[in-house]
């Protein structure tokens, strides 16, 4: 505590008794009944956006027109579409089916599935999200880290290679689970759930996983055939170099010419913004080139793996495909839960990110639905877990996109691709597919950002650290459960341990602040002033009981001194500004305080509580001692000037 100049007690006390402060009643709140106050916190909790005022008033057909509306977006700006609007949307649609085509294939084999599957799944659900989303720029497709989580999660317990139809329904049955969970947040207005995946919690996993997408390539790009199913860092590069007899100079050679390539253009790109379409049309370019190379030369009779013969035609339908049976029933729901969570809070980001740079708003709830309904789908016509990637909207963004009608365009031309297309990604060869992948999850590391993390707080970068660890030694998805565990506990850390101030007085004003913070501020002799700055209840009850009498001890030794002058400490003030809540805890910790306070001769003073502490302090204090008007003050201000005030009355009638 901050000691104050013991020279000027005396006139700082006299200083502050002498300045005029009309005191001002605290009010108890209005009546409300039980309904109503359960009605208005449900509305807080679940419709903070309060989606139904734009109904207020209006007719039956109106109020139909805005339903429809809010449903489907796209019957908001449907009407109002134009020619001016689809030239911009062609480009940046064609724009992004340049690269969606060998992402889609690359990150299909990210998760072992054919890549087919990655053609198909970058195909109807942008057709999907074009209808229910409310994002201009996202470009909806597979992505990287979600296609790692599930492609690892369902290969603990199924082989790719050994039963490629059950882990294809185990895929598809994932999607589905993935899309109910997503769509049921959106429904049921849950979608705070998500939030427990901080902003450090995201960057330590995304860095922890692109690195490990990154090295799970060094399969492709050095031609091993017998590599690891674990993912972990260590069994990764054990498995890499136990395995130098595998290495294929003409892979090696091929693969590193083309990462270069594609890492160069990527680096234009980022130098110069307006030269997006360099590294948006590098991975198509380097699948045309490669695939020529490998026909030309006959490479993959030389040690190159293709692709291989890949299916014609359109989505086919896969409802039948969908495995809920007893065996696999808890990992599919497993594996949909946490690649749900993953894609959700991507996809839900990337668009929050773009509309904040257009100046438009992005619905959350509409968001979780519409990608939700998107996975659904999906998962019925040979579609895996799809959300917005960041670099694919990006391009999108860069590319002058409009409307989501730049999805409809990506998604005929990937249609166009599955119909004529196919036979020529025969000879396309892996290397490229995993030179693309590098390329693509290298953005993910986001070194600025964990540099600022530990310059603001040094809390959220072990949390940032932790989850890039775990995802680095342990596993992606124990990497991210560790990472929201220690989240959570902070969290509860701040909730059972919050913090309280001793507060001081600035002279030549009635303003009251932290010791430690103002040097000015002094304390008041004969009161300890705490400011409480955390809802007070069950949880954290105990402690504040045990630091408040702390405070009050502290006190009472440096006012007592040598001479051990009794009966100079009479008042505890505490300010409840910041104290949102309490609980039928916290109104028996403050009845509890003033009985203990009473029996060291000290008077408990409340400030400034707000309405619904006041009324269930009112209705717990059957002794009404606790809301006294003479106990409870609308500032310490006016609570120190009205004492102090009392104090010298009762000192003037004493003489």
């Amino acid at each position: 505590m901050v000691e104050p100049n013991n020279n000027n007690h005396h006139h700082h006390q006299v200083e502050i008794a002498a300045m005029e402060t009309e005191v001002h009643r605290v009010a108890p709140p209005p009546r409300r009944s039980t309904l109503n106050k359960l009605k208005r916190r449900l509305k807080e909790t679940f419709f903070p956006d309060d989606p139904l005022r734009q109904f207020s008033g209006q007719t039956c057909k109106v109020k139909l027109v805005l339903a429809s509306q809010y449903i489907f977006p796209i019957l908001e700006w449907g009407p109002r579409y134009n020619l001016k609007l689809l030239k911009s949307d062609i480009v940046s649609g064609l724009t992004i089916a340049s690269l969606a085509i060998p992402q889609g294939i690359s990150y299909a084999k990210l998760a072992n599935l054919p890549p087919i599957v990655g053609l198909y799944s970058s195909f109807v659900p942008p057709l999907i999200y074009a209808v229910l989303g409310s994002s201009r720029d996202l470009a909806v497709g597979p992505v990287s880290i979600a296609s790692l989580i599930m492609g690892s999660m369902l290969r603990q317990e199924v082989s790719p290679s050994k039963d490629p139809i059950l882990f294809l329904q185990l895929a598809f049955s994932s999607t589905f689970f993935a899309g109910l969970f997503q769509s049921s947040l959106g429904f049921l207005r849950l979608g705070f759930i998500i939030d427990f995946l901080s902003k450090a919690t995201l960057i330590g996993f995304m860095a922890g996983a692109a690195i490990i997408v990154s090295l799970q390539q060094l399969k492709s790009l050095l031609g091993i055939k017998n590599f690891t199913k674990k993912m972990g860092i260590v069994p990764v590069l054990s498995s890499v170099f136990h395995n130098t007899d595998e290495w294929s100079w003409q892979t090696i050679l091929m693969g590193f010419c083309f990462l270069l390539f594609l890492l160069f253009t990527r680096h234009i790109s980022m130098r110069k913004p307006k030269l997006f379409w360099i590294s948006a049309g590098a991975p198509l370019l380097s699948v045309i080139l490669s695939t020529l190379l490998v026909f030309a030369f006959k490479a993959q009779n030389h040690g190159i793996s293709v692709i291989g013969k890949l299916q014609e035609g359109l989505n086919p339908p896969s409802w039948n495909m969908l495995h809920f049976h007893d065996n696999y029933l808890g990992l599919v729901m497993k594996t949909g839960l946490v690649t749900g969570i993953i894609s959700l809070t991507e996809g839900i980001a990337v668009g929050r990110t773009f509309a904040a740079l257009k100046n438009y708003q992005v619905d959350g709830n509409k968001e979780m639905i519409a990608i939700g309904v998107m996975n659904i789908v999906g998962s019925s016509t040979s579609c895996y877990i799809t959300t917005g990637a960041f670099s694919r909207s990006a391009v999108n963004h860069n590319a002058g996109c409009k409307t989501a009608v730049s999805n409809i365009i990506m998604a005929v031309t990937v249609m166009v691709t599955l119909l004529f297309l196919m036979p020529l990604f025969q000879y396309t060869p892996n290397v490229v597919l995993g030179a693309i992948i590098v390329t693509a999850v290298i953005g993910l590391i986001d070194i600025p950002a964990a540099c600022q993390i530990w310059k603001i707080d040094k809390f959220d970068f072990v949390v940032m650290l932790c989850a890039f660890l775990g995802v680095l030694f342990i596993s992606v998805q124990e990497g991210l459960a560790i990472a929201v565990g220690i989240s959570i506990f902070k969290i509860l850390m701040q909730v059972t341990r919050p913090k309280t101030v001793m507060m001081g007085n600035i002279p030549g004003t009635d303003i009251y602040r932290d010791l430690h913070h103002y040097k000015d501020a002094a304390a008041v002799p004969g009161f300890v002033i705490l400011g409480i700055e955390a809802p007070i209840n069950f949880v954290n009850t105990t402690y504040l009981k045990e630091r408040i009498t702390r405070w009050i001890d502290d006190s009472e030794s440096e006012n007592d001194g040598a001479k051990k002058k009794s009966g100079l400490l009479k008042f505890v003030i505490l300010d409840l500004s910041a104290v949102s809540a309490i609980d039928t805890s916290g109104v028996s910790f403050f009845k509890d305080l003033r009985m203990a306070l009473e029996k060291k001769n000290l008077e408990l003073i409340l400030v400034n509580p707000i309405g619904e502490v006041i009324e269930k302090l009112q209705q717990g204090d059957e002794a009404k001692e606790l809301a006294r008007p003479d106990a409870m003050f609308l500032t310490v201000g006016e609570a120190v000037t009205t004492l102090l005030s009392t104090i010298k009355t009762h000192s003037s009638a004493y003489v």
